[in-house]
């Protein structure tokens, strides 16, 4: 099953009533990268009043998180999260960063503020589609690494870690409806 995503982490803005609205879009592969990405842009932006943000994860985007970081309750994170459904993101993560300018907005003021700075990230994004995956381990010895590592490519699979010790650990990511087959056609190579 396809689904779509980004490839690459953008950047957005918008401006309202001298407050700044700096939006960030990052690929997204697990619940948790979010609080690294949150710790980083706070350290980033140490002046800024509020981390808003909403994310989609999983091929069918059940998985969803929408964050106001302390602005009215639904002024923030559900017009993020609005802006990854319309552009039908998922394995999406988006921030919003503010910076407060002196006037209040009003709850209808932040719900354009946050949707506008999330469209602008994402229409920074280059949108890729994607297939959904399982991961594969698979340890082989270095002799065999070069068959092995061409065989990955020749069927044009995604090779997500490589882990070196006295043999190679790979975590391939083969596509749902194929992985049957290439665990098979890879398994004599496994030596665990």
């Amino acid at each position: 099953m396809d689904y779509l995503t980004i490839s690459n982490p953008s950047e957005g803005y918008f401006e309202a009533k001298k407050s700044k609205f700096l939006a960030f879009a990052f690929p997204l592969f697990a619940e948790v990268e979010v609080k690294e990405v949150l710790n980083n842009l706070r350290k980033l932006h140490p002046k800024a009043v509020h981390f808003c943000y909403g994310y989609k994860l999983g091929f069918d985007g059940k998985i969803w998180k929408a964050n106001d970081d302390g602005e009215p309750s639904k002024s923030a994170g559900l017009p993020i999260l609005g802006q990854l459904t319309s552009a039908k993101l998922t394995n999406t993560l988006v921030v919003v960063v503010r910076y407060y300018g002196g006037v209040n907005l009003g709850v209808g003021g932040l719900q354009e503020a946050y949707k506008s700075a999330a469209k602008n990230a994402i229409e920074h994004s280059e949108i890729i589609s994607k297939t959904e995956t399982r991961p594969l381990s698979l340890t082989v010895s270095l002799n065999n690494l070069d068959k092995v590592t061409h065989f990955i490519s020749k069927q044009n699979l995604e090779v997500a870690s490589k882990t070196f010790t006295d043999k190679c650990t790979l975590l391939i990511l083969i596509p749902l409806d194929k992985y049957t087959y290439f665990e098979e056609k890879l398994s004599v190579y496994n030596e665990l």
